[in-house]
């Protein structure tokens, strides 16, 4: 077994984050939508959060926004002329699709792929495939360029392999590592991994929510786990609760949570929570060690505060000692009955023995908590050492950027400005510097024409 770490690459917010109600599902972006956003505040408090769980000793990365408002799309759907022209024909012909195609959306990370570790995978490489996203727009013009950012990030053929995104449509609708856990003992060990899904897509018997989408199906988990090589006695496909995605609960990491050998989730979040935990044991199949499965009954905290607080949307970090730490947002210790249960659950004899709460106010008002933020990738001491160094964080790249937003970025934005040519200038020169900074090359269509 190789001694390897978990290593969490977060999103950098861009500079067109804004609030738009774009996506049908979550509660938090349909609530907050037509409110004026603050880009800068945005990604500092990304920036801040990554560096405070640099400075605890975890592996930080950071991964690049992408071109927002993005006019090869607008050029595709039949707007002409300028830049300019074209933001102005998009503005007053189609203003939802000008939203869509400026949305910051690429700063949940944990939407951008699903990674497998060399541990697991036949191969013996790291393996990545970007999320489709195919039942939102906006989000499913995205796997492009993740793909390219994840390989100038993780760019060494002999350690890692990067797949194309699954085929764009409903039946392949793929989220990414949103509704993806894997569980070990150790992170250079062979692990399970845990495929949630909303529907199968060709299994018209099987249970499906009735007033919001069930974006990812068990299609697309199976063909990724075929795709990476992963033992299939040692992968686990488990369906997400209805009720729960007609509540708001649009991906499995905003009511469940897993790292390690601990699972962290709510009652309802699953459609037979004693199935799951009896698949998860039976693949595990270790008797040196246990599963600790910790579920929240909703006498405890109610499915809305679950949605409300982003409970279970936190980061769930193991320190070398084996205890855990669970980072949280601000709305969690403003939420009385989630906070007393957080208090209460430190006192327990669980592997959880810490909490952090980070102000994420402008990502969580779109709909994204400190779990949202991040991608995870485990890797051993070699595949680190070949990990794009620039990309990593320090004291360093954290002044760097901060001063780069403090050049680029506006403190205000309604969705009106994202007509504004000069916001597209604004972007597409940090962008251009960011790439520098972060060593990336030229990945963005306007660095290629």
């Amino acid at each position: 077994m190789a001694n390897a770490i978990e290593a969490n690459f977060d999103g950098l917010v861009g500079p067109t984050h804004n609030y738009s109600g774009l996506s049908f599902g979550n509660v938090a972006s349909q609530n907050n939508s037509t409110r004026p956003s603050n880009p800068k505040a945005a990604a500092k408090q990304g920036l801040f959060k990554m560096k405070a769980l640099a400075d605890m000793g975890f592996i930080q990365g950071v991964l690049a926004p992408h071109e927002r408002p993005h006019m090869p799309t607008l050029k595709a759907l039949g707007f002409y002329g300028s830049d300019a022209q074209m933001l102005a024909q998009a503005a007053k012909q189609a203003p939802k699709v000008l939203a869509a195609v400026s949305s910051a959306s690429c700063m949940w990370t944990a939407n951008a792929a699903t990674v497998s570790p060399s541990a697991d995978t036949y191969d013996q490489r790291v393996h990545f495939t970007p999320a489709n996203l195919v039942n939102k727009f906006h989000r499913a013009i995205e796997h492009p360029t993740t793909g390219a950012i994840l390989r100038a990030t993780f760019a060494d053929e002999h350690y890692f392999v990067h797949h194309d995104a699954l085929p764009s449509v409903d039946h392949f609708g793929d989220e990414g590592a949103a509704n993806h856990t894997r569980f070990c003992s150790a992170y250079g060990a062979a692990g399970v991994e845990l495929f949630v899904y909303g529907m199968s897509a060709f299994d018209q018997r099987q249970p499906r929510p009735e007033r919001y989408p069930a974006r990812h199906t068990l299609e697309a988990s199976q063909a990724i786990a075929r795709r990476h090589g992963l033992d299939p006695k040692r992968c686990v496909f488990v369906q997400q609760n209805p009720a729960a995605i007609d509540a708001g609960v649009f991906h499995n990491d905003v009511i469940a949570v897993g790292n390690g050998n601990v699972h962290f989730y709510h009652e309802q979040a699953f459609i037979d929570n004693t199935q799951m935990r009896d698949a998860l044991r039976a693949a595990w199949g270790q008797q040196d060690s246990r599963l600790h499965f910790i579920e929240v009954p909703q006498s405890a905290v109610s499915l809305e505060n679950c949605v409300q607080s982003y409970l279970f949307n936190s980061q769930l970090l193991s320190q070398p000692n084996g205890d855990m730490v669970l980072v949280v947002p601000s709305e969690c210790y403003e939420n009385e009955s989630v906070w007393q249960y957080l208090t209460d659950l430190q006192a327990r004899n669980t592997p959880i023995k810490d909490i952090k709460v980070f102000d994420l106010k402008q990502s969580m008002s779109n709909g994204g908590g400190p779990a949202c933020l991040r991608l995870r990738v485990a890797l051993t001491s070699n595949e680190l050492n070949a990990v794009n160094p620039a990309t990593l964080m320090d004291d360093a790249l954290f002044q760097l950027l901060n001063e780069w937003v403090d050049r680029h970025y506006r403190d205000r934005l309604v969705e009106a400005d994202l007509a504004d040519p000069l916001l597209l200038r604004e972007s597409r020169e940090a962008l251009d510097e960011l790439t520098q900074i972060l060593q990336l090359g030229s990945l963005y269509d306007f660095q290629k024409a």
